[in-house]
C-alpha cells in the first residue's frame, strides 16, 4: 500500500484558513487566490481520505479527523520552516536577552525558544520572566534586548530612542473566575477584586471600569505573580482581570450577559527592543517571538467569537 505524502502548501493554507478563521484571509497571506485556495482544501480532503469539516450554522468547523489533521498540519509546517531557517542560520552567533510576562511564558519559552535553539545553537539565550515595570527599565538601561510588554508602543524616549517598540496586538481585557467554582456576583456586596500589587494596568482598567459603573469594590487578594491571581480566583475567592492569552483549564472568561459587570478596553501588547540591538540573532527571535503571539491572539480572537 503505497503511502500518502502530503502537499506542505496545502497544509500552510490549511492552517492559516483555521488561524484566521476564513479561507479568503488566508489566500492573501499565502498569496494565492480563493479559488486556488479551495481546490487545495478538496485536495487535502482526499489526500486524507475522510471530511475534515462539517456545517456549523453558515459556517463550517472542523470534524474530529478535520481537528487531528489540524494538529499535525501545524507540525509539518513548522518543522518545515525550522528546517529552512536552521540551513540558512546555521552561523548566527551570539546573546540575547529576552523578556517576558507571565501570560507568554508556557506559551512562548517552549514553543519559540526551543525552535529557535535547534535552528542557532551557537546562540546564547537569556530568558527572564517579569512585570512590565522591571521589564521597561531593562530594555532602558541596556539590560534586555528584547522585551514583550503590555501596553503603550512607539519610541519611549526621543531624545536618544533609548527604546523602540513594535505593536503585535491589542487583546481584549476579561474579567476572569475560575471554571470550578460557579459564579455569583452580589450587588449588595463590594465585588471582591484579585490583583496584582501595584501598579498594574488590569487592576487600574478594572477600577476605572467598576467606578464609572457605581459598583463598589474591593480588594480581596494581592500577589506578585500570576500564579497567585490564578490559584486565588481558581478557588473562588473573587474575579480578576486579564486577557485570555495563557489562560490555565481552572479559569475561564466570564461571557458578557452572565458577569454583570461592565465592559473592559483592550490593551496594546508590544515587542520592545533596545536601541542598537538589531543583530540578525536579536531579528531573528524577533520575528519568531512576534509571529507565535499574534498567532496566539488570533486563535484567541476567534475562540471568542
Amino acid at each position: 500500500m503505497s503511502q500518502t505524502t502530503f502537499d506542505l502548501a496545502v497544509l500552510r493554507s490549511f492552517v492559516a484558513g483555521m488561524d484566521l478563521g476564513s479561507f479568503a484571509k488566508a489566500a492573501d497571506r499565502v498569496g494565492r487566490s480563493t479559488s486556488a485556495i479551495s481546490a487545495q482544501i478538496r485536495k487535502l480532503e482526499e489526500q486524507a481520505g475522510t471530511t475534515l469539516f462539517r456545517k456549523a450554522g453558515r459556517g463550517l468547523a472542523l470534524t474530529d479527523a478535520g481537528e487531528v489533521m489540524l494538529g499535525y498540519a501545524r507540525r509539518l509546517v513548522e518543522l518545515n520552516d525550522e528546517a529552512a531557517v536552521a540551513i540558512r542560520g546555521v552561523d548566527l552567533e551570539g546573546w540575547i536577552r529576552l523578556g517576558l510576562q507571565e501570560d507568554f511564558g508556557e506559551v512562548v519559552l517552549p514553543d519559540v525558544l526551543g525552535r529557535f535553539a535547534r535552528a542557532h545553537p551557537k546562540v546564547r539565550i537569556e530568558a527572564r520572566v517579569a512585570r512590565n515595570t522591571e521589564l521597561l527599565e531593562r530594555i532602558d538601561t541596556g539590560q534586555l534586548d528584547l522585551a514583550l510588554v503590555w501596553g503603550a508602543s512607539g519610541v519611549t524616549d526621543e531624545s536618544n530612542a533609548a527604546m523602540i517598540a513594535e505593536p503585535i496586538a491589542t487583546p481584549s481585557m476579561r474579567w476572569i473566575a475560575s471554571s470550578t467554582v460557579p459564579w455569583q456576583y452580589d450587588s449588595g456586596e463590594p465585588l471582591p477584586l484579585i490583583a496584582f500589587d501595584r501598579p498594574c494596568l488590569f487592576h487600574s482598567a478594572a477600577a476605572a471600569a467598576l467606578d464609572r459603573a457605581g459598583i463598589k469594590w474591593r480588594v480581596a487578594f494581592t500577589s506578585p505573580s500570576l500564579a497567585g491571581l490564578w490559584a486565588a480566583a481558581a478557588a473562588g475567592l473573587g474575579v480578576t482581570v486579564r486577557t485570555t492569552y495563557g489562560l490555565p483549564s481552572t479559569m475561564r472568561a466570564l461571557e458578557d450577559d452572565e458577569s454583570g459587570l461592565p465592559a473592559l478596553p483592550s490593551i496594546p501588547l508590544a515587542l520592545h527592543r533596545a536601541a542598537g540591538s538589531a543583530s540578525p540573532p536579536v531579528e531573528r527571535l524577533a520575528s519568531l517571538v512576534m509571529a507565535s503571539v499574534r498567532e496566539a491572539h488570533v486563535s484567541s480572537e476567534t475562540a471568542l467569537a
